[in-house]
């Protein structure tokens, strides 16, 4: 057979019929899942939902997030737990030991407290001295009779709203501040610059302390001290991340469909970034916090009758030698959320971080 008369052959032979119609039975689902092989431990799954992931397999931020979390209830509820009010004054019962109802039974918490005398060291108890059999005060009592337990929580309730709302207004200011030096860049970056190193170059000790001795003292003067100087180090961050993606090409796909700069600032470079902002706030709130312990510890902070943590480790500075235990719980509390919370933030950096993800 000749090659033309082969090809006329294969081409009548996979020629459709004209009036065939195809039926379902003429196609057959081909069922390859055996075939692909689906690694499920990279699995899809939403960004919040690896961060938490993350951040839950980093033992020492969930200890301190734990921290965290039963300090804010205890500032919450610990003031009403004993009947005690933080301002309320009985000289009859100053400087007594912490004392605890069940457990002074063991030999511990009871009331009794080591004194030095010229005779030596002598065990005392107060309590008992005073008769006072049907007083408790869990972590003592200060030289003006008011319960440490009552005060200690009290003045992390004022420590916590100052330092975290002077963070929050600190984060809003610094991150526009340096979100627009960055963004604009020229000479609108520059003047913006030139302002900043102004403000970094001046003592924020020096500004804060005039400013409180001008201002009335108080927690809203404290917060806006604070606001005044905690901004430059957010606004960096800002700066230095938006210099790294105002280039980047979603960035240059707003500007060409005609967004305006700010909406690419805050809507589209912003969300971009949030995992440094998250991490520096969570960095600022223990800086605050000892801010502000340490305004109170030298008599710029909150004013009497309140009390924060920094006054109440002023108020047990004064009889360290004497009662040390009026000193104990304040700082006890303050070590541990300052370092609860630079736990957690430490935990956030490598959480929200995508090239720390173990791979």
């Amino acid at each position: 057979m000749s090659m033309a008369k082969k090809t006329k052959a294969i081409v009548q032979t996979f020629t459709p019929q004209a009036d065939y119609t195809p039926v379902d039975s003429d196609f057959v689902l081909k069922d390859n899942a055996g075939e692909i092989a689906i690694d499920t431990n990279f699995a899809s799954q939403s960004f919040w939902k690896d961060v938490t992931k993350r951040f839950g397999n980093k033992r020492s931020a969930v200890v301190g997030l734990v921290f965290v979390i039963f300090i804010i209830f205890m500032a919450i509820v610990g003031p009403h737990m004993n009947g005690y009010d933080y301002s309320s004054q009985n000289l009859s019962t100053k400087n007594l030991a912490p004392r605890i109802q069940g457990i002074e039974n063991l030999g511990i918490f009871d009331g009794s407290e080591k004194m030095s005398t010229t005779t030596g060291i002598k065990k005392v108890n107060e309590y008992a001295n005073k008769k006072l059999y049907d007083t408790f005060y869990w972590f003592g009592s200060d030289r003006y009779g008011r319960d440490i337990w009552t005060r200690t929580w009290t003045g992390t309730r004022v420590s916590l709203i100052i330092a975290v709302a002077a963070t929050v207004i600190d984060m809003v200011i610094g991150m526009s501040y340096g979100l627009i030096s960055g963004y604009f860049g020229g000479r609108t970056d520059m003047i913006m610059q030139r302002i900043l190193e102004i403000m970094n170059g001046i003592p924020r000790l020096v500004i804060v302390t005039l400013l409180l001795l001008v201002l009335k003292p108080g927690m809203i003067t404290i917060i806006f001290a604070l606001m005044l100087t905690e901004w430059v180090g957010m606004s960096r961050i800002a700066r230095a991340e938006m210099l790294k993606l105002k280039e980047q090409e979603f960035v240059l796909a707003s500007k060409t469909l005609g967004a305006k700069s700010f909406h690419i600032i805050f809507a589209e470079i912003l969300p971009n970034i949030i995992g440094p902002i998250i991490t520096q706030v969570m960095f600022s709130i223990p800086t605050a916090i000892f801010t502000e312990a340490f305004l109170s510890f030298v008599g710029l902070g909150i004013p009497v009758p309140q009390c924060s943590l920094g006054s109440l480790i002023s108020d047990g500075y004064n009889s360290f030698t004497t009662h040390p235990y009026q000193i104990v719980a304040p700082i006890v509390v303050m070590a541990l959320l300052m370092l609860s919370f630079n736990l957690i933030a430490d935990g956030l950096r490598e959480a929200l971080d995508p090239k720390m993800k173990e791979m």
